[in-house]
């Protein structure tokens, strides 16, 4: 088994938690300063083996993850950035429900790019919902959409965090495949 280096880009408007995300996943940490990213912002973190593809093999994932600035328009400098995903995590914030209904362009634009690209929606923000069973309708129809998976996460908590990462591991396409 080797290990297989993917470049994995957090898309979305801006204060949705994108580098909070980051920051929890890569080193476990959490600040409740904003600092709006500038450009683009490069980690890495070497994931857990995925089971599964040709004859039950495994494969490991090196993500070099890339947390793009707040996509507030189309820009074709990002459209750049996203040449050669093998993935992306869609976030939108869960106390703003107008990130959800822009994280269809969003992910329309990535994926024209991307076209075999696995991509996970993320609701973030989720313990600072009150509310939750109504909230959710517009992600569940945004995923559906895009034939992706739904997480809600929240990157102040930690809460299901590692969870997004590790399913956007599994649904990447192994080599040749």
């Amino acid at each position: 088994m080797g290990v297989i280096k993917r470049k994995i880009c957090l898309l979305g408007t801006f204060a949705v938690g994108k580098t909070s995300l980051v920051q929890r996943f890569v080193n476990d940490r959490f600040s409740d300063k904003y600092l709006t990213t500038i450009g683009i912002s490069i980690s890495k973190k070497l994931m857990p083996p995925v089971h599964g593809g040709h004859a039950g093999s495994a494969a490991q994932h090196e993500f070099l993850i890339w947390d793009i600035a707040g996509l507030e328009k189309f820009d074709p400098v990002v459209m750049n950035y996203f040449r050669g995903a093998s993935g992306a995590l869609a976030v939108a914030d869960l106390t703003r429900p107008e990130t959800v209904d822009e994280l269809a362009t969003i992910g329309d634009q990535f994926l024209s790019v991307n076209p075999r690209a696995a991509l996970v929606i993320i609701g973030n923000k989720f313990d600072l919902i009150e509310d939750r069973s109504d909230t959710f309708s517009d992600y569940q129809l945004l995923a559906a959409d895009f034939g992706s998976a739904l997480i809600l996460t929240s990157a102040k908590t930690g809460e299901r965090v590692e969870e997004a990462f590790h399913l956007l591991s599994q649904k990447i396409e192994p080599p040749n495949g």
